[in-house]
């Protein structure tokens, strides 16, 4: 029997097994239409630095275990230049870059997110997987999800968020016709510091 592992690895498989049950739960049944966009997206608005704070778990996640960011900035040809960090498990820096393509100019709201190397996601061109589909007032939460809503994740400017924002949150995944608890917290410097589904936060 091992006994001296590495508490990092302990730590990993208990949020390996977060995940796993989280995923079990069956969530409210999805609409046939997608998630609606938001009305509008000021694309402007929305550049910068963005904190995550809860996600539906997600293979390539699975490495993070706190202090997942974007970094979203207009690149030289008018897309969105997209560069997302996290600090895995045993303390290193994981990082990728990608690109960001408005597929729906009516609202701005609807983005092709692609990552060379990534499978399915290696392209610029393709469907739309990235929906804005609620914002908070100043920008400073935002939801997104994916028109399968197979995705969701939690954005916010800041590492912590109170108790109104978190209500408000739960009700746009619940009119996005996801279940709350199947997004789990994610650990953040100067926020959440423990892994739970997003239903008893």
């Amino acid at each position: 029997m091992i006994t001296d592992r590495p508490q990092w690895l302990g730590r990993f498989a208990g949020a390996l097994g977060v995940a796993a049950a989280a995923l079990a739960i069956i969530a409210a049944p999805a609409s046939a239409a997608p998630p609606a966009p938001v009305p509008r997206l000021d694309l402007q608005r929305y550049l910068g630095t963005w904190y995550q704070l809860a996600a539906v778990p997600q293979y390539f996640n699975l490495v993070c275990a706190r202090d997942t960011r974007a970094v979203y900035a207009l690149d030289s040809r008018g897309d969105v230049s997209v560069h997302n960090s996290c600090t895995t498990w045993n303390g290193s820096l994981n990082q990728i870059a990608g690109t960001a393509t408005v597929t729906d100019p009516a609202t701005d709201a609807q983005l092709r997110v692609s990552f060379p190397g990534v499978p399915t996601q290696d392209r610029r061109e393709g469907p739309t997987n990235y929906i804005v589909t609620a914002l908070g007032a100043d920008y400073d939460w935002a939801l997104v999800t994916d028109p399968a809503r197979i995705s969701g994740f939690v954005l916010s400017r800041t590492p912590a968020l109170d108790s109104a924002h978190w209500a408000a949150i739960r009700a746009a995944i619940t009119v996005a016709g996801e279940n709350s608890c199947i997004y789990l917290t994610s650990p953040t410097t100067g926020g959440l510091g423990t892994i739970a589904p997003l239903c008893s936060v």
